[in-house]
């Protein structure tokens, strides 16, 4: 069975820091990029990075500066998002992301995603 499990969401002050793990069962995670997206309330889901099998990160508009980093461990069979100078307008569930293939979606579409984990809230908030 795929599963996807997110940890290390939590409340925050603006200008900390959060590191969200992700941890990839149920299939052969060396095959498939993997990917972040949030979701705020009252709005739509969106991407925010991915990495493909290669280890290639693609960050999408939804990050206008260069605050997030995203990675992926092999042995580990987990992805990571390191979120840095987080703002108010970063609060959200941010979920983890299977894509459907090796490759990320340069659209960042939900379409190209097959599996989804649980979420996790990040809350930035003095």
């Amino acid at each position: 069975q795929v599963q996807l499990v997110e940890s290390g969401g939590g409340l925050v002050q603006p200008g900390n820091s959060l590191r969200l793990s992700c941890a990839a069962t149920g299939f052969n995670f060396a095959n498939f990029a993997m990917g972040w997206f949030r979701q705020a309330p009252g709005k739509e889901r969106e991407a925010v990075a991915c990495i493909n099998t290669g280890g290639y990160p693609l960050y999408y508009p939804t990050i206008t500066e260069d605050r997030f980093t995203v990675a992926r461990d092999y042995d580990k069979n987990s992805v990571y998002l390191q979120l840095n100078a987080l703002i108010p307008e970063d609060t959200a569930i941010y979920y983890c992301a299977k894509f459907n293939g090796r490759y990320c979606s340069i659209r960042g579409s939900t379409d190209a995603i097959d599996t989804w984990g649980q979420g996790t809230q990040v809350t930035v908030s003095s």
